[in-house]
């Protein structure tokens, strides 16, 4: 599993992290505090507080550099 920080701070954003995530066969979680939510979920992304980053948990094993260059708009130092 590798974990990075990532922004969802528009619309437009959010639904477009949801397209990129839905081309890999692979588990999203997003964390934020004590909240942990399938990052596949639009609903679920708006629930969340968009205007802090948040921690996004990969659950792959192979194919983990595609995963990360295609999640890099999204991803904060």
């Amino acid at each position: 599993m590798k974990t990075v920080r990532i922004s969802l701070n528009s619309i437009d954003k959010v639904k477009s992290f949801v397209n990129d995530l839905a081309k890999f066969d692979v588990d999203f979680d997003l964390v934020s505090g004590r909240y942990v939510i399938d990052a596949k979920s639009i609903m679920g992304i708006f629930s969340l507080d968009l205007s802090k980053p948040i921690d996004l948990n990969i659950h792959a094993e192979n194919d983990v550099d595609s995963i990360l260059s295609t999640l890099s708009p999204y991803i904060i130092d």
